[in-house]
């Protein structure tokens, strides 16, 4: 099978595959790379293609990647100073009242 080819992945893995593109180009990614993230990210799930013939045939699933963005979002806001998260959360707060508020 040729590199690259998509035959061998569910709907739902080509589903999955495109949300996470989408989240990768929202945060300023080209469309090449988001896709390559996106499809490595599936892999890692689910180790390849679900369908007969394919490597993820009959595997379990990994749920490693996606609680690997939590850990890394923590560890990131715990480096940032006091300060800085203390005025994010004020910011959060006002957002929260202010839309509160159009209800």
């Amino acid at each position: 099978m040729p590199r690259g080819q998509k035959t061998k992945y569910t709907d739902r893995q080509r589903r999955l595959a495109d949300e996470i593109e989408a989240g990768y180009k929202r945060r300023g990614l080209g469309q090449r790379e988001a896709e390559r993230r996106a499809w490595a990210t599936v892999n890692k799930i689910f180790g390849g293609g679900e369908k007969p013939g394919g490597a993820g045939y009959g595997r379990p699933l990994s749920e490693a990647p996606s609680r690997k963005g939590g850990r890394i979002g923590g560890a990131a806001s715990a480096r940032r100073p006091a300060a800085r998260r203390s005025a994010a959360a004020k910011k959060a707060a006002r957002t929260r009242a202010r839309k509160r508020k159009k209800r």
